[in-house]
């Protein structure tokens, strides 16, 4: 095949992806960008070009800061705990002496198949103050004291949503640990065995290292998927009450666009978003890379 026929056969079999994703993906991103300079309700041809306006503004309004907040204290606290968990419940599935771990392995899993609405309307109810399991089985067994108002109070709410975000993804990753443990050669294991090692040295010496490049591919995945979890599960349970103390930054952009009709301010919020995502995922990509060499 000559050189140009080779060119254009590439570009025959490039071309209509390039134009799904310029379709699909550039052409939205680069509209968002361009709204956010805009003042806009969304109705009507009232659009005004404000510049930076949009942007200043965001840094003096106190919800949106707080929403930030609530955002970066979930993209701390679950994927740290969701990715120990799912090491940690893997490694007992993979070399533990359990029965029926086909069973185990089914029951940590289903709640990653659930829809993130059923979900959050579950653990509603399951913290539901006067009905919640929750507090029953807290009066129950005498620590009335413990029984709380867990989506109501502020000191409670975000630790709460935070606890449904680890339950439903801890499957997930659970099964990508699963996956790599079986390529594992069990020889590492018997030989550290036999040098004196412990269940809790052979996890960190052989089991972590061995399944690094998973775990960089999680660490970057759950990050970035607690934003678009926690918009759905904050909106079913607590609205981003109370006092918009579980507020986060998505549905903050919600409430701006749909509810106060104020397109302009709203796509800002979703480039300051978006922003923060790609720089988190470009910085947790060049740790993880600097830890495997």
């Amino acid at each position: 095949m000559k050189s140009k026929e080779r060119t254009a056969f590439i570009l025959f079999c490039i071309l209509p992806t390039l134009a799904i994703f310029s379709i699909f993906i550039v052409y939205p991103v680069t509209q968002v960008f361009i709204k956010s300079m805009y003042s806009s309700s969304g109705f009507g041809n009232n659009e005004e070009f404000i510049g930076l306006a949009n942007f200043v503004e965001l840094f003096k309004d106190d919800i949106f800061l707080q929403s930030l907040k609530n955002t970066g204290f979930l993209m701390l606290v679950v994927p740290t705990i969701t990715l120990f968990l799912s090491l940690v419940f893997a490694s007992i599935l993979s070399f533990g002496e359990l029965r029926e771990k086909h069973l185990y392995r089914t029951i940590f899993f289903f709640p990653s198949i659930l829809s993130f609405v059923v979900i959050g309307i579950l653990w509603a109810f399951i913290y539901h103050p006067n009905m919640g399991i929750i507090n029953e089985m807290l009066n129950w067994m005498g620590l009335d004291q413990f029984a709380l108002t867990w989506l109501g109070s502020k000191d409670t709410v975000l630790w709460a949503i935070a606890l449904v975000m680890v339950w439903q993804a801890v499957g997930y990753y659970m099964v990508m640990y699963l996956a790599g443990m079986d390529g594992v050669p069990r020889e590492l294991y018997e030989a550290a065995s036999l040098d004196g090692a412990n269940a809790v040295q052979q996890f960190f010496k052989i089991t972590v290292p061995m399944l690094w490049e998973i775990i960089r591919i999680t660490i970057i995945f759950s990050i970035n998927g607690v934003l678009n979890i926690s918009f759905v599960i904050v909106i079913v349970m607590t609205a981003g009450g109370p006092n918009n103390a579980s507020q986060v930054a998505l549905t903050y952009m919600y409430k701006q666009a749909f509810v106060n009709a104020n397109f302009g301010y709203a796509m800002a919020i979703a480039v300051i978003v978006f922003s923060v995502s790609l720089i988190l995922s470009f910085i947790s990509n060049k740790l993880t890379e600097r830890e495997a060499h």
